[in-house]
């Protein structure tokens, strides 16, 4: 790991545009590289400052010889350049970024800056993609041939397979939107239902919440830590695991979780072929979660003792039979009854907690993982603690951010929790 106050040095960072490449390794360069838990294609911002004089022009726009240009007007970058990038783990030297814009450029008589909009180049080839055929079977094995079928050269990290199949039809729908259709629809072989399709520098991810949370935390046994004061020793790394910078952005919202149902809901199922329709209530209370990042979540009453509190929430839904199976099969295909209303639930606590935190540069560190964070706590007796035991434990990295410039390295990371507590529904106090 990387101390903040670190310059950056990037082993390669090239503009290539056809048979036409720009060195921009030595320049004052800064890049910012994303991941999120919510999108399926990594992203990054290149910004530079040109004071010309780095390219000749391209004689398709400029057919002047013996004369020098800026980088920009040179190539010049149009979008869809590419945008050779290895720093680290972080490689995309096999496949590149692809320029997706520029921002702003500002520029005077001496010099100009540019930022470069980037994306992942599994991006560009989704959105060329649209799947029109019908497809049967394991969720899970059907992301792997969507992949596989239209995004053949990009890599693949985990696909988890799924309890649940599922039949549907394209309708044109780009692969990305149907895989992240797919992800509310599909229950783990373990847990309560609803995956995330993302991407990391591995490639392209199809996990369960389940298996997310389940997993250890990457610095177990070295958690971050939230203090106002420095660790004494300069030749470990202790302080590389200091926050920076902490803000909370989320800590529950009562009212909005009640409107969404995530403790109790009514569940309606209409059946169109017999006109029937079935009523299952869910409550969180009666089964609570096989796993979770802190402690079991704990259900409020917001309704004091009325008896007659049974639902906050009323979800609809028309039961798919006969449409894309055999005739003879009574059976709803993907029966939402095994997890609408858990989904719903499920997707909704995660977010119960929503952190923001800024550390010194972490390479290893990836959206999708857990970490371990300690937070002071106020207290007049901090010799029996320091640790604040309700706030400090695992959280899961939502978002990630690698940000490098002239001086500097951070990674800052938007964290999310189920519920509170240090000790998590295995590991009991």
């Amino acid at each position: 790991m990387a101390n903040t106050a670190s310059s950056t040095i990037y082993e390669k960072l090239v503009i290539k545009k056809g048979d036409r490449e720009v060195n921009l390794v030595g320049k004052s360069v800064g890049f910012t590289y994303y991941e999120s838990l919510l999108s399926p294609n990594v992203t990054a911002l290149l910004t530079f400052v040109d004071a010309g004089g780095a390219i000749t022009p391209n004689k398709e726009y400029d057919r002047q010889d013996n004369k020098l240009t800026s980088i920009y007007n040179g190539l010049p970058i149009t979008g869809g350049e590419r945008i050779i990038f290895k720093k680290g783990a972080l490689d995309f030297t096999k496949i590149p970024f692809v320029v997706n814009g520029v921002i702003q450029p500002s520029q005077d008589s001496n010099r100009e800056v540019v930022a470069l909009s980037l994306v992942s180049e599994s991006a560009c080839l989704n959105q060329e993609s649209s799947v029109y055929k019908k497809h049967t079977g394991n969720i899970g094995d059907t992301v792997t041939k969507l992949l596989n079928q239209y995004l053949p050269n990009m890599k693949t990290g985990t696909i988890e397979k799924t309890s649940n199949s599922y039949n549907f039809i394209g309708n044109s729908k780009n692969v990305f939107d149907l895989i992240c259709s797919l992800a509310s629809k599909s229950v783990p072989d373990k847990g309560e239902p609803g995956f995330f399709f993302y991407e990391t520098r591995d490639g392209l991810q199809f996990k369960s919440i389940n298996s997310l949370i389940s997993q250890d935390a990457v610095n177990k046994g070295n958690p971050y830590f939230r203090t106002d004061a420095i660790k004494s020793g300069v030749v470990d790394d202790q302080n590389n695991y200091k926050i920076n910078k902490f803000s909370v952005n989320k800590n529950q919202n009562l009212i909005n979780a009640l409107k969404s149902g995530v403790y109790y809901s009514k569940n309606i199922f209409f059946n169109p072929e017999n006109f029937n329709y079935e009523q299952v209530i869910y409550k969180l209370s009666d089964k609570g979660l096989e796993n979770s990042l802190g402690k079991e979540p704990p259900v409020p009453d917001p309704c004091g003792n009325n008896p007659n509190t049974v639902h906050t929430r009323t979800h609809y839904h028309v039961l798919d039979i006969g449409t894309l199976v055999k005739p003879d099969n009574k059976d709803p295909n993907n029966d939402p009854k095994r997890w609408q209303a858990t989904a719903t639930t499920r997707y909704n606590l995660l977010f119960t907690q929503v952190v923001h935190l800024q550390v010194p540069y972490n390479e290893n560190l990836r959206a999708g993982d857990t970490i371990e964070c300690n937070f002071e706590i106020i207290s007049d007796r901090k010799e029996q603690g320091a640790s604040d035991p309700v706030q400090s434990g695992k959280y899961l990295i939502m978002d990630l951010c690698h940000s490098f410039d002239t001086t500097n390295s951070f990674t800052s990371m938007t964290l999310v929790r189920d519920t509170y507590g240090l000790y998590t529904n295995k590991n009991k106090a």
